[in-house]
């Protein structure tokens, strides 16, 4: 049986946040999640990525490193890693069948996601994982994921307007259930945040007591190259070093005289420079936690880093296309200041989005006059209606030299390559990015 088959029957719950189901879940296998250490990382652009370098420097590194992101773009297996290495299609089959054999019938039922988490919980705890990197799904406070205690490190990568349907219609809301991972006392790394989350996330830091690090982007020196500026000897409770700030600090009292590590940067975009910074900071706690991770493991582990789906170059039918999931006004304007760094006259976009993002503040970031614009569907999801994206797209910018919409994702990028002098990109949403990879791995074995 595959993994679609046996997750549908939890695919009917769908998202109902929430801890108790999860932790009695849990509690009906052992409790797998106090087994394992664990790196929590939240934000609403930049977790996968952080999760990537993390678990790629600490793999380098010696440890037996367990992975948990979502969604995936072609399967359900690269959601749980180990080493790097995704589960085996038996192997997940295998768990997903334990998890639904611990759940009694007198109890309300898990939700799709809840029953994946919980097969990672048990696959790390199985496999004994010496320490799991795990990404959160949704918010935070009551994401299946949040139900480590002491987790080594958090992480809050970004907060911007996303999925503000469950998580509430401020970025105030947003950051208050985001900033539900930190626990008391544990060390948080926080990145770039709009005022009002910033507000929010420092409120919750100061009520839980957490050491806390605010780093500052790394710099690019070269191609491909950054250098990550460490934080300085002797930095106390709110003190403000080279590397960034440093608020109620407990934990940083003696550091190394190396203040800056130079390191290759394989993940595309300036954006890149502050998420490999928060890997970073995560990585020095850990050194200073008395986790074994030399220089050359971190200089060896990013630059072992894949993120697929995310700025992401391929070759489609001897034509260079970029790839980009960008599925909100954050991500859409990462994309943009990427593509005004190729040197390119006009971009044509292949965009598709659900229906319930935010498709003119989309449109009103990445689209420019002379630009192009190929509106396709987002098979089997919730999808906006490409006729109805071409009359607000021709609202927002009514320069465009081309608006039109496609069938499917493939008969829009043969249309799109006629103009080959043109930079070709998809992108709108990661379930399209996926989709089309999928369709591509196939023609391509």
């Amino acid at each position: 049986m595959d993994i679609d088959s046996l997750l549908k029957p939890f695919q009917r719950f769908g998202v109902h946040l929430g801890l108790s189901r999860i932790q009695r879940l849990l509690a009906n296998l052992g409790n797998p999640h106090h087994q394992v250490p664990v790196i929590h990382v939240a934000g609403t652009n930049g977790k996968g990525s952080v999760c990537a370098y993390l678990s790629s420097i600490l793999t380098a590194a010696g440890y037996r490193t367990g992975r948990y992101t979502s969604p995936h773009l072609v399967d359900w297996t690269e959601r749980i890693c180990l080493n790097e290495q995704q589960i085996s299609l038996d192997e997940l089959s295998k768990l997903i069948l334990e998890v639904q054999g611990a759940i009694r019938p007198d109890e309300e039922s898990p939700t799709q996601f809840e029953v994946i988490t919980a097969a990672a919980w048990l696959y790390f705890a199985q496999e004994k994982a010496d320490v799991a990197v795990v990404e959160v799904g949704l918010g935070g406070r009551l994401d299946a994921t949040n139900v480590c205690t002491q987790p080594l490190v958090t992480i809050i990568t970004s907060i911007s307007r996303e999925h503000w349907q469950q998580l509430g219609p401020t970025v105030a809301d947003i950051a208050r259930e985001k900033a539900g991972i930190l626990k008391a006392g544990c060390p948080a790394v926080i990145g770039n945040l709009p005022p009002d989350a910033q507000k929010v996330v420092r409120s919750r830091i100061q009520e839980l007591n957490c050491p806390v690090f605010i780093p500052l982007p790394s710099c690019q020196i070269a191609p491909g190259w950054a250098e990550y500026k460490r934080w300085g000897d002797k930095r106390d409770g709110g003190d403000k070093g080279d590397g960034g700030e440093v608020l109620k600090n407990k934990i940083h009292k003696q550091y190394s005289n190396h203040r800056t590590i130079k390191y290759p940067l394989p993940l595309e975009g300036q954006i890149q420079l502050h998420n490999s910074a928060l890997a970073l900071a995560a990585v020095e706690i850990l050194q200073h936690q008395g986790w074994q991770i030399s220089q050359a493991a971190i200089i060896q582990g990013m630059a072992n880093t894949k993120w697929l789906g995310r700025m992401q170059w391929i070759t489609w039918k001897n034509h260079r296309l970029l790839l980009d999931g960008a599925h909100n006004p954050a991500s859409a304007q990462v994309l943009r200041e990427y593509v005004d760094t190729l040197d390119t006259p006009t971009v044509t976009w292949v965009m598709g989005m659900l229906s319930t993002k935010e498709h003119a503040e989309i449109f009103q970031t990445l689209l420019k006059p002379n630009d192009k614009l190929y509106l396709v569907p987002v098979s089997d999801h919730s999808s906006a209606v490409p006729g109805e994206l071409a009359k607000l797209a021709a609202e927002i910018c009514p320069q465009l030299s081309f608006c039109h919409t496609y069938p499917d994702v493939f008969s829009a990028l043969s249309e799109a390559f006629n103009s080959p002098e043109n930079l070709v990109v998809l992108c709108g949403s990661l379930y399209l990015v996926g989709h089309f990879l999928g369709l591509h791995n196939r023609i391509q074995e």
